[in-house]
């Protein structure tokens, strides 16, 4: 064996180890992440809370997620990222674990903010990661890889809270969830190699401020980031009030909500995903737009599907959901991938923490929130509701967007 084979051997074999583990540590974030959503209407009843004092639980967690957003980017784009994403791991899986132990709603939501800073580091750097080991024509699978994690993460976040709850209180969950993150924290740090930033591009970049101050003007990068914010306001409120919405309104257990909503969203999660990474990476071959085209076609198609689930009959209320989340998950790893061809290696760590700015900032901190507020004052299908107005937006969005990817060097 050459010098030459051995050397992209190796490479192969450190990019294949990151991607592993990487999507590993995501599955676990989501669990992290997706224990509340599970729980929260006992966290209601003990707490006496409205239902938008439960909603301001997320409002709370994504805005210290998106105030971390500036510094984590400035941070990913000068220091080493593998690092920074073991502290943030253990940091976050340390704040799990202290859920157990709140007996306030005022400490549970203090405590639920301070998850937001250490699940932040992670939402910029591992994708920054692998965008180094990776290059631009592979990261459509790549990003869908590690996007597979989301909702078989998220399913088992509602699994775990809904069934573990229900037999042992909504405290015992977080005990469950807080020990897988430190484990694979530890192998990242002994098993993952840092990459040299900019290694898969062909050209080597330096960050400086022209980089930073391009993003503002860069088209294909905005209507990414824009597109997918509208997104994550539909898939935030989605994901933090169905089970409560099945509790109420279709007569379930909460240990049941929670089983059905996990199923669910892990098996359309993974089918969605994977279709949606592979055909848009048939299409590209073709249409360099089609990172674009494929999510704003997943968004407008789950408009009558959304429709049905929160105002039609209860016994389409899971087929219909099933069908909205199919359509939702055929851009995850599109959307992500769109963002990372759009800019180049330097700002990269930069671009993703203004990804993660605003598409929380405009997504999943409000629509929890919201939807509280509206069924406050209505109902709890009126609130759900006001996810399909984000949905028409963000597929107007990015049916734009991909006029721009051409006039983009980078994103071809």
């Amino acid at each position: 064996m050459t010098t030459s084979t051995k050397l992209t051997t190796r490479r192969v074999a450190g990019a294949t180890t990151a991607l592993i583990l990487l999507t590993a540590l995501n599955f676990v974030n989501y669990i992290d992440r997706y224990i509340l959503p599970g729980v929260q209407e006992m966290v209601k009843g003990e707490f006496h809370a409205s239902d938008a004092e439960i909603g301001s639980l997320t409002t709370w967690f994504m805005l210290a997620y998106i105030c971390a957003a500036p510094i984590t980017g400035w941070l990913g784009d000068r220091f080493p990222r593998k690092p920074l994403v073991v502290f943030g791991a253990i940091f976050w899986s340390s704040m799990n674990l202290l859920s157990a132990t709140v007996h306030t709603f005022g400490a549970l939501n203090l405590r639920h903010a301070a998850l937001g800073l250490g699940e932040a580091s992670f939402g910029i750097f591992a994708p920054a990661i692998l965008s180094d080991f990776f290059p631009a024509q592979e990261r459509n699978r790549v990003m869908t890889i590690f996007n597979l994690a989301i909702p078989v993460g998220a399913a088992l976040g509602y699994l775990i809270g809904g069934t573990v709850g229900s037999h042992y209180g909504w405290r015992a969950p977080f005990y469950v969830s807080a020990v897988p993150g430190i484990l694979f924290a530890l192998m990242i740090l002994f098993m993952m190699r840092e990459p040299e930033r900019g290694a898969s591009e062909v050209e080597k970049t330096k960050i400086g401020k022209a980089d930073l101050l391009a993003l503002v003007t860069n088209r294909a990068y905005l209507s990414s980031i824009f597109g997918y914010a509208f997104i994550t306001f539909c898939m935030g409120g989605l994901s933090w009030w169905m089970p409560s919405f099945l509790h109420r309104v279709n007569g379930y257990s909460l240990g049941q909500a929670g089983f059905t909503i996990g199923a669910i969203t892990a098996v359309t999660g993974i089918v969605g995903t994977a279709t949606g990474g592979w055909i848009a990476s048939r299409l590209l071959k073709r249409n360099s737009s089609a990172l674009y085209l494929v999510s704003a076609f997943g968004c407008l198609a789950s408009i009558p599907f959304a429709l049905l689930t929160f105002f039609g009959p209860s016994w389409a209320t899971l087929p219909s959901l099933a069908g909205a989340e199919i359509c939702l998950f055929l851009g995850t790893g599109p959307i992500n991938a769109a963002t990372v061809n759009a800019v180049t290696a330097a700002n990269r760590a930069s671009a993703l923490a203004g990804q993660l700015l605003l598409i929380h900032l405009l997504g999943d901190m409000p629509s929890p929130l919201l939807i509280g507020l509206v069924s406050d004052h209505s109902n709890l299908r009126l609130g759900m509701g006001v996810t399909t107005l984000a949905l028409a937006v963000a597929g107007v969005i990015l049916l734009a967007g991909g006029r721009f990817v051409k006039r983009n060097p980078v994103a071809a």
